[in-house]
């Protein structure tokens, strides 16, 4: 389906003459004082084309926004804060179901750490964490894409270690927008650096999280399902199913993510397995996802890592005046298996997709991002291609 895109482009316009001309306000007057405000945000305007094969239903080639967030964030009297919301939505949504919010939280540091209430992006997965624009492709992985719990509301407890980091979080599977998820959850997540030497540094991490679902498919609670399409936002007719969930009975989920990440000068490696157990009782289900990917900067850049984090974060400056070229390749495939207890599969699917992505830094808040990418589903049980997709995608990024 294609989108009118009217509204949102007279949104977005809004929104790139709020950064340029205002950047920033203190609400006393002074940057330094006990209330301060910034405003920030991002758009991202993609495209996609299609080369779809004569398996399932194809993919329409498209245009659309991916994001046009807004926040503001700051501090008052000894609290800091931030609200973002998406306005993406109003492509298909008007009013206020086309307005999403993302991060809404305010936090108090202490000697030994960070406390977080409202809502924010829960610590799973070193893809899903380090945020999507400073990303190397469009999308993220399978494992972050579909694991990840994102934005939840709870509270958590972050602190920086002499070479790490370690975060915890109590949280409901609700989101200020949405009700329809019922259950409550606790999850965390540890990095380490065995090698911290400026642009030489090597990645370790651990995430861990426990969900339990309430009732999912019943009373007005979604179904819980792991539906994964080949790494493109517009391409909603490449999903498989690997796991499903509906049937009304609490639902325990389990989840990991191992990561792993290098960075030697304008080289960079990266890679991860994420996977989740799920068990209502009487059927469980099984989905494993890895990754892989290398990067390289062709002008001699290098990945910037923020270490209060762990995780990636905006490169620190641009060699050339034409910009900075940064080209990678990864491999992603995600294998999800689901039975009766004590019988026979219901679900043996897999997806797997490689991505080649060419990214071009303008300024280290403005580029433009082009990925190929190409994508089969199968059907493991009857060992049978469901779908083959290949495609060319297309971002202009811009922060602030």
């Amino acid at each position: 389906m294609h989108h009118q895109l009217l509204k949102p482009c007279g949104l977005a316009a809004v929104c790139l003459s709020l950064c340029l001309s205002v950047p920033a306000f203190a609400a006393d007057g002074e940057d330094d004082g006990p209330v301060t405000a910034v405003l920030g945000g991002r758009v991202n305007w993609d495209f996609a084309s299609f080369n779809n094969d004569d398996r399932g239903t194809p993919n329409d080639d498209d245009t659309r926004f991916r994001r046009i967030w807004l926040d503001v964030s700051g501090k008052f009297y000894g609290f800091e804060y931030k609200a973002e919301i998406d306005l993406a939505g109003l492509q298909d949504e008007p009013g206020s179901a086309g307005i999403a919010a993302r991060d809404v939280y305010i936090t108090k540091a202490f000697d030994s750490g960070i406390l977080t209430v409202g809502q924010f992006k829960q610590y799973f997965s070193l893809d899903d964490r380090t945020s999507s624009n400073y990303g190397q492709f469009l999308e993220r992985g399978y494992g972050a894409s579909n694991l990840a719990s994102t934005y939840r509301k709870g509270v958590s407890w972050q602190a920086v270690l002499p070479h790490g980091t370690w975060a915890a979080s109590a949280y409901s599977l609700e989101t200020i927008d949405n009700s329809r998820s019922k259950g409550k959850a606790i999850g965390g997540r540890g990095t380490w650096l065995p090698l911290d030497q400026g642009t030489s540094l090597r990645h370790l991490g651990l995430s861990l999280a426990h969900e339990a679902f309430d009732h999912p498919g019943t009373d007005g609670a979604a179904t819980l399902r792991v539906q994964p399409g080949p790494e493109n936002d517009l391409a909603v007719n490449s999903e498989v199913t690997l796991a499903r969930f509906n049937a009304g009975r609490d639902t325990d989920v389990d989840k990991w993510a191992v990561e792993y990440a290098e960075v030697r000068g304008p080289w960079s490696w990266q890679g991860e397995f994420i996977g989740g157990v799920y068990d209502d009782g009487a059927q469980r289900a099984t989905v494993t996802s890895t990754y892989g990917f290398v990067s390289w900067f062709a002008t001699g850049e290098s990945r910037s890592y923020d270490r209060k984090t762990g995780r990636f974060g905006r490169i620190k400056s641009i060699n050339h005046k034409a910009g900075a070229l940064e080209l990678a390749l990864r491999y992603d495939r995600m294998d999800g298996e689901q039975h009766l207890i004590g019988g026979a599969d219901t679900i043996d699917a897999s997806t797997e997709a490689w991505t080649l992505g060419a990214n071009w830094y303008l300024t280290p808040n403005l580029r433009l991002m082009v990925n190929l990418i190409d994508s089969r589903n199968r059907d493991q049980r009857t060992a049978t291609t469901l779908d083959h997709t290949r495609a060319i995608t297309g971002r202009f990024q811009y922060d602030f």
